[in-house]
């Protein structure tokens, strides 16, 4: 009988098949580093310092600059929040890229951080007309700023969660932990609804996005029409983006003068 052994662990990062993530990891704490040379606190940055390096505040991002929809995937409030972050785009990302294709992956990314900024500009809009119809001055219903890539990174989690509850492909070359990534993305959502301070809109439309690209790749790879699948269904996660974009910007009609004022206040006080 041949020799049985244990099988080899490679031990080795292996980062040429997941250079993505790498690189998104890279970026976010070289631009980190960058900004806290140039003055930004590293613990807690001020709202001046998050509104001059391209975080997302509502009236902005839809008025005059929607460039912060994906620029406030890139700043984030602090080195424990940017390594919470980075942390979980290392574990996520590093299997999602390889399961699901570098291309398909990219796309991911993108789609669930703008899809965590528009859900988050809706939730301001919401708070706005609500603050009109109650005409009294509730600072719990003024857009707030938000960043970070979480949005982005609930996608992937999301994804690979959805991956998780279908039957195991083929092909596949990742076994899912059903229960833990359950667990893990249960437990997140719930922190958001229970701690201020966290943006779980946007950690909902980035997991909205995830979960959908994340069925759909799989439907491909089911019918074994994967190219023409993920070229649909990365096309269709763009335009539900570009519909729910212009919807906002339909309803801001309707508050514009508040939210004029809003950052006419805001630049005055980050002066």
């Amino acid at each position: 009988m041949p020799e049985l052994s244990p099988p080899q662990v490679n031990r080795k990062l292996e980062i040429h098949l997941w250079w993505f993530t790498a690189l998104m990891i890279a970026v976010n704490v070289g631009l980190f580093a960058w900004q806290v040379l140039h003055g930004m606190d590293i613990s807690s940055p001020s709202t001046a310092d998050a509104i001059r390096w391209g975080a997302d505040y509502a009236p902005l991002s839809f008025l005059a600059e929607p460039i912060r929809l994906i620029s406030s995937m890139f700043f984030h409030f602090g080195l424990i929040h940017l390594m919470l972050n980075m942390w979980a785009l290392y574990i996520f990302g590093s299997i999602a890229e390889q399961m699901l294709g570098r291309v398909y992956f990219i796309g991911l990314y993108f789609l669930a951080g703008i899809s965590g900024s528009l859900l988050s500009g809706y939730v301001s809009i919401q708070d706005s007309y609500e603050l009109i119809r109650l005409g009294v001055a509730n600072r719990e219903l003024l857009p707030s700023v938000g960043a970070g890539a979480s949005g982005a990174v609930m996608g992937i989690g999301a994804a690979l969660t959805v991956l998780s509850l279908f039957p195991v492909l083929p092909q596949q070359h990742f076994l899912l932990d059903k229960k833990t990534l359950v667990s893990v993305m249960a437990i997140n959502l719930a922190m958001g609804f229970m701690i201020s301070g966290i943006n779980n809109a946007a950690h909902i439309g980035g997991m909205l996005m995830g979960a959908f690209l994340a069925g759909a790749w799989y439907l491909g790879q089911k019918i074994q029409r994967s190219a023409a699948v993920n070229c649909c269904s990365l096309l269709i996660g763009a335009a539900l983006c570009w519909i729910t974009y212009q919807y906002c910007l339909s309803l801001v009609v309707y508050i514009k003068p508040l939210w004029q004022e809003l950052v006419l206040m805001m630049n005055s006080a980050i002066r």
